[in-house]
């Protein structure tokens, strides 16, 4: 059993990190078993730094413990009709976990929802981090509004380096409002290859799409959004040129939809299995499902309108191979093939070569989850 080391204040932080590690840093635990597992003799416990430090509805901003539970913070955005744009997942239930984690975990990670297509993912809405590098120095980063910077652009480097980097201590991010309702439209036994066209057509053309997504043998969705006069005048006109039947899908049965695909809970869940999420050219994605399913027991879906395909298949199933384009994240598998399997796409010599230079600068003696993104990074 490792030893819980559970800072109360960034000077203690930096203290614990300059005397010590390496150390397994999480905040609240839901993202344990994604990526590849860390070995450590010390957890380093981010779970106190936790609460609202400040909200400024007007401005649109929000800071916060990088603890903070992402729930707290999506209730409070929502009393004020505000919201995270790039619509956070909850995979909890992928890896075991009973809560949906913490800003700074999903900052960590770098994940966004079905709305990533049209407002980007964590990085592009995150302002400012504070927290303490490997080197044991407290730092401050980024500001409460988008401006140029020079050197590193820490809050952005923060944005998908599974706490490889730094122990965040706050975050802050831009805020949006949410829209006032929201509508789908649903398309029936449509084949991938042409799922695929509808869905870029549909992201191409003025409909002002905001998410789309196709689960096979069930249907292509088209999500509107915004205000109810504007959604309804750009559904009819939307429709008026679409060539195949469609249903539409009112606010509530939306909302329940998105969270479904969004939340990756298409599939009904299996311990025994492999879960690969690739991002990829949607153009791609129809021939990379095929392939797949042709040499295996393979279920899938497509989100971001083709952009990322979710595939279901037994451990041993080649996937990674049939992607030549994209990247292949393993993000949910049985213990045993997670810890033999390369979770992240291998970079190539040069992404690698600067992986290695920004891990030195930050965190020199690797004391941060060794080994959770790449063997010996």
């Amino acid at each position: 059993m490792s030893q819980i080391l559970a800072p109360k204040t960034e000077a203690d932080l930096a203290e614990i990190v300059s005397a010590g590690g390496p150390f397994v840093v999480e905040g609240l635990g839901s993202k344990r078993n994604y990526g590849r597992a860390v070995v450590a003799d010390s957890t380093l416990s981010l779970a106190k730094f936790a609460g609202l430090e400040i909200y400024e509805p007007e401005e649109l901003i929000l800071e916060a413990g990088a603890a903070t539970p992402l729930v707290e913070v999506q209730n409070l955005l929502s009393q004020r009709q505000q919201m995270l744009a790039f619509d956070p997942p909850d995979h909890s239930h992928l890896w075991g976990s009973t809560s949906s984690g913490s800003i700074g975990g999903l900052l960590a990670t770098g994940l966004a929802g079905s709305r990533r297509i049209k407002a980007g993912s964590a990085r592009d809405h995150i302002l400012g981090v504070r927290g303490v590098t490997g080197r044991g120095e407290i730092f401050k980063a980024g500001a409460r509004v988008v401006k140029n910077v020079t050197g590193y652009d820490m809050p952005k480097l923060m944005a998908g380096s599974f706490g490889t980097l730094a122990a965040l201590t706050t975050v802050t991010f831009k805020v949006l409002p949410a829209p006032e309702t929201e509508e789908t439209l649903f398309i029936s036994k449509l084949d991938d290859a042409t799922a695929m066209v509808v869905m870029s057509e549909a992201l191409q053309s003025q409909a002002e799409i905001s998410a789309a997504a196709h689960i096979p043998g069930e249907g292509t969705y088209l999500r509107f959004e915004g205000i109810g006069i504007s959604v309804a005048a750009r559904r009819d006109r939307y429709v008026s040129t679409l060539q195949h039947t469609c249903e539409i899908l009112n606010a509530d049965p939306s909302r329940k939809v998105w969270q479904r695909i969004r939340d990756c809970r298409v599939f009904v869940p299996d311990a025994t299995r492999a879960l690969w999420r690739i991002s990829i050219t949607p153009s791609e994605g129809a021939r990379i499902a095929a392939t797949i399913s042709s040499q295996t027991d393979a279920q899938y879906y497509f989100d971001w309108g083709g952009g990322l395909l979710w595939v279901s298949v037994p451990p041993e199933a080649p996937v990674r191979q049939h992607v030549t384009h994209g990247h292949a994240t393993l993000y949910a598998a049985p213990q045993n093939f997670r810890r033999d399997t390369d979770v992240f796409q291998p970079q190539s010599p040069t992404v690698g070569a600067l992986t290695a230079r920004l891990k030195a600068a930050l965190d020199p003696q690797a004391k941060f989850n060794p080994g959770r993104m790449y063997r010996g990074v």
